[in-house]
């Protein structure tokens, strides 16, 4: 499935960036009709060693609902000799997709999952395992995150959890869930970050070959095909002519006139294919773009305000509060590159 270019538009849905968490070991869950590309996920991020390039090396274990061979949607089966044991001590709990998140869990899994929980574990959900969770009660009340094409299904039979269809994961401070299995990439690179910072984040996405970061609030796909690809082509093209563009006052006006469309239908065309707002938009790249000058420089804030296209530190430190939880400051101490 094709997807779109980067587009985030950061949705309050993270908890506050100086939020640390701690992650020394690690329990995946499977079951009959894991899938194998979810559960690679997992053992990509959090099982590997990777010690020789002085980062973190996890416990790591798969706990298995039903111990002995476990059947993957692909055809072929593994084995897993641990039962839900590992539950028990696992600081991150992990929960990939597959046939087997479309059932009911077993009072013995709903049980293991509450005790996790109850003493502090995180949970992450990848795709169709946000199922599981909300069919335990975990996610009453709380947002959570699910691959789009589930969204309604998933609406139906959980009523009490606040679905976010478009958010490519969330994360609700000890409970987590993502779209679909990019999205997992997404969300444990996220948790990588709250435990380590960004510079490790950073390094073992390099070792994957993946983009270091994507925010939760971008927008998975298009909520409805658009009518040509050309209008999408152009939209494109506008969207990387602003984004060389923040330190400017951009208006919507001056977008649609670079599409060469009217400025209502731009803003429709804009909002179909991205799924929010072009000023959300624009102040999304523009806290994004401060986000990596803190990161990766010494600048300071009053400085870089004015690169990203915010009036004043005032406005930045606004958007830092209202999109991430936190100050610009404080972030820096979190997730500067020099930081311990």
């Amino acid at each position: 499935m094709a997807g779109l270019p980067d587009m985030p538009h950061f949705l309050p849905c993270c908890p506050a960036m100086d939020d640390h968490l701690v992650i020394e070991s690690v329990a995946v869950v499977v079951d009959d009709g894991v899938a194998p590309f979810e559960l690679g996920v997992a053992c990509e991020l959090f099982g590997l060693d990777r010690s020789d390039q002085g980062l973190p090396v996890y416990g790591f274990d798969l706990a298995a609902v039903t111990p002995g061979q476990v059947a993957t949607t692909a055809g072929f089966a593994i084995s897993v000799a641990q039962d839900l044991t590992p539950l028990g001590g696992a600081d991150l709990v992990v929960l990939p997709a597959g046939s087997w998140t479309e059932s009911e869990p077993g009072p013995d899994l709903r049980a293991a999952l509450h005790a996790a929980h109850d003493r502090g574990a995180h949970i992450m959900a990848i795709c169709r395992g946000a199922f599981v969770l909300a069919a335990t009660g975990l996610l009453d009340g709380r947002r959570a995150s699910t691959h789009w094409r589930w969204s309604e299904q998933f609406r139906r039979l959980f009523p009490r959890v606040h679905l976010d269809a478009d958010a490519l994961y969330v994360d609700d401070g000890d409970i987590s869930t993502s779209a679909g299995t990019a999205a997992g990439i997404d969300l444990g690179l996220h948790l990588l970050r709250r435990a380590h910072g960004a510079a490790t984040a950073a390094d073992i996405a390099r070792r994957m070959v993946v983009a270091p970061h994507r925010g939760g609030g971008q927008a998975q796909y298009p909520r409805r095909p658009m009518a040509a690809s050309t209008h999408t082509d152009t939209l494109h093209a506008t969207l990387a002519w602003a984004l060389e563009r923040l330190a400017t006052a951009l208006t919507v006006d001056e977008l649609a006139a670079h599409a060469n469309l009217a400025p209502r239908t731009f803003a429709r065309r804009f909002h179909e294919t991205c799924g929010t707002t072009p000023h959300r938009w624009l102040d999304a790249q523009r806290v994004d773009r401060a986000r990596q000058l803190l990161e990766t420089t010494d600048l300071p804030v009053a400085a870089i305000a004015p690169r990203c296209g915010f009036g004043s530190t005032d406005a930045l430190r606004a958007n830092f509060a209202r999109r991430l939880g936190t100050t610009p400051t404080q972030y820096r101490r979190s997730f500067h590159v020099g930081a311990p």
